[in-house]
């Protein structure tokens, strides 16, 4: 429970509590003390011992904890188990109902100046941030919750750690999400801190960033010490989560079986720890391995039965970056003004803060669909955009695609030099094989 509190506190707490109780100072002393000792004891001239504290919340009908430190054991218990029970409430996807019980409890922990449980329900409001798509908020409560564990060991801060980098990675901030995650592995490896949750959370994290930005060995490296710590791992949660983000770098590699199997593999452990927007996303995950594939009709099926998910746990900003995805495959489908409709309402909910390699993902799409249409002078100012918002997020494999569509755009028009400086460009963000700039890989762990 902590170090008790100073003899003044606990004097007045044994002064309350008597009067409370209605006992006089002779009647809390007998047999073993003298009512002296209690005067002497309540004007707080005296640190009592463990067995005196135990003499006396045994005659005021306390528990020794609470005379000790004004917290019962028996709340704190009962806090956790409310704190567990908010997290699968979350988990099933009902983040308002979560954010409320989080609040509850997080005043309550402020109150009896409880860290680790403050940091539990900050972590909480965090997570029900990231599923709502409210990212600033998200950062906040994570960087308040690793403020309150700033004593603790690193492996206690990793989620927090690991839920800023996530708010910065969805905000389009790639280089500096892959930053935070990369520094904590490399921390907690070469300090010899090898928790396997806390590394198994961190490289399951860091795969989705390492692909956008066209780091593809990393993210395979990464996969590949997931996977062998896996075993390791007493949290089913973690491991679907995993297999989930293994499934990107296993479908990079052209690898589409494994990856459908991987993802099967977290379906089936989302499924009964009934994580909603999680298995949405393996139902995300699968329609975009059937879209690679070239099988669209079950990839549009896939996509759309993790839409009506994400829409029902309310994950808006998961739902956003879905829908483009799904847009494409509309599109591929011949359905492309149904796809173009479903872009220009998806970007509403989109920005540079707020989802900017899909918001970029969009305006690609919209300008290939728009030169489908030859209406050039659209497709140029879609591609432009997406331009920008992909040079912000550093998402170096997309913007050498992106540069690519651009350069052939102008070059069609008929403005070669203008195509050149754009090809040019494409060739500055292909990045080595396995390489982020950000400097050498993070130390390995031992497995």
């Amino acid at each position: 429970m902590g170090e008790r509190d100073e003899p003044g506190t606990i004097g007045r707490r044994v002064q309350q509590l008597r009067v409370a109780r209605g006992l006089t100072q002779k009647q809390l002393a007998e047999p073993v003390y003298t009512p002296a000792y209690i005067s002497t004891l309540e004007a707080g001239r005296v640190r009592p011992s463990d067995d005196a504290l135990r003499h006396l919340a045994e005659r005021l009908g306390v528990e020794f904890d609470e005379l000790a430190t004004g917290r019962s054991a028996r709340q704190v218990t009962e806090m956790r188990l409310r704190l567990t029970e908010a997290q699968r409430v979350l988990a099933i996807g009902e983040a308002e109902s979560a954010v409320e019980q989080y609040t509850a409890l997080l005043a309550e922990a402020e109150a009896q100046e409880l860290p680790e449980e403050q940091a539990a329900a900050l972590l909480g409001l965090g997570e029900c941030a990231l599923d709502t798509g409210e990212l600033v908020d998200g950062r906040r409560y994570f960087e308040k919750a690793e403020e309150r564990l700033a004593d603790a060991p690193l492996p206690a801060r990793v989620p927090a750690l690991r839920g800023r980098a996530v708010a910065h990675y969805l905000a389009g901030e790639l280089r500096y999400a892959v930053y935070l995650l990369e520094s904590t592995i490399d921390e907690l490896n070469r300090g010899g801190l090898h928790d396997p949750d806390a590394l198994l959370l961190l490289y399951a994290s860091v795969i989705g960033p390492y692909m956008d930005m066209g780091a593809h060995a990393r993210a395979a490296q990464a996969a590949e010490f997931a996977l062998a710590l896996a075993p390791q791992s007493g949290d089913p949660a973690l491991v679907a989560r995993m297999h989930r983000s293994v499934a990107r770098t296993l479908l990079a590699e052209g690898r589409l079986a494994e990856a459908d199997a991987s993802l099967a593999k977290a379906a089936e452990l989302y499924r009964g720890l009934q994580l909603r927007t999680e298995l949405a996303n393996c139902h995300w995950m699968r329609g975009y391995v059937y879209a690679q594939n070239g099988e669209l009709e079950r990839a549009e099926a896939e996509m759309r039965e993790a839409l009506d998910m994400l829409s029902a746990a309310r994950a808006t900003l998961y739902s956003s970056q879905l829908t483009v995805e799904l847009a494409d495959v509309l599109h591929r489908r011949g359905r492309s003004e149904e796809a173009a409709e479903l872009l220009r309402d998806v970007l509403g909910g989109l920005s540079p803060e707020r989802g900017a390699v899909h918001a970029a993902a969009a305006h690609r799409l919209l300008g290939i669909i728009a030169e489908d249409a030859r209406d050039t002078d659209q497709a140029e100012e879609h591609y432009v955009r997406a331009l920008s918002l992909l040079e912000r997020a550093g998402a170096a494999g997309d913007l050498a695609d992106l540069c690519r569509l651009l350069g052939d755009l102008l070059r069609r028009t008929g403005r070669v030099e203008a195509a050149l400086d754009a090809y040019r460009t494409g060739l500055g963000h292909r990045t080595a094989p396995g390489t982020t700039t950000l400097g050498p890989a993070p130390a390995q762990p031992p497995v």
